[in-house]
């Protein structure tokens, strides 16, 4: 192993799991049994990669991400702050792939889960999407087009069944504006976009 971080005690590796050369691991960050982080990888501070997790060649994680057992993310997938990926996520990065005609990097699409994303076990990011903050993708959906800031999505393929706050609270719009129950945080509604307006 030969992660860069400030310290290398900072680090946690279990003994199962493999970090190739060149890879960027954070202070705080632990990474558990069977997983493999691959070449190019940069993986932030205080992030948890739990058992059998592969993380792909130049795959961008901010910090405090937490990707839950059994979870591939590929490369073309960029995870921001503080996103959670539940257990068995799907994430893909070919559109329309042939294994006689397999892609190269260059034809990956991106996928960009933002920061405060939450993605629910068993989950599919087709390729190519982003998941806005804060946002919240049921267990077991198919996410296919984007997903706008603070929606709650589910279902096959995922629709807007509702929003939240950024604790993961349920919010109830009235007039264009909703008032967090738990935190207080106050959100305007503009069609299909929400926005967090202040704190409490």
């Amino acid at each position: 192993m030969s992660a860069r971080a400030s310290r290398k005690d900072e680090v946690f590796v279990h003994e199962s799991s493999y970090v190739d050369d060149d890879v960027e691991i954070g202070a705080g960050t632990k990474i558990w049994h069977f997983s493999h982080v691959m070449k190019g990888a940069r993986i932030g501070r205080g992030c948890t990669l739990g058992q059998g997790v592969l993380v792909g060649p130049n795959t961008v994680i901010g910090d405090r991400v937490k990707v839950q057992n059994n979870v591939s993310v590929y490369e073309g997938a960029v995870l921001e702050d503080d996103v959670f990926c539940g257990p068995s996520c799907v994430f893909t990065n070919v559109d329309r792939p042939r294994s006689a005609f397999p892609a190269d990097a260059a034809q990956y699409q991106k996928t960009l889960v933002k920061r405060g994303a939450t993605i629910g076990a068993n989950a599919t990011i087709v390729c190519g999407r982003t998941l806005g903050e804060h946002s919240f993708v049921g267990a077991g959906s198919v996410v296919t087009k984007d997903v706008p800031a603070y929606a709650v999505v589910y279902g096959n393929p995922a629709q807007i069944h509702g929003w939240a706050c950024e604790c993961g609270e349920a919010l109830t719009f009235s007039n264009q504006s909703a008032t967090c129950g738990r935190c207080g945080k106050t959100y305007r509604m503009h069609g299909e976009r929400v926005e967090c307006e202040r704190d409490s």
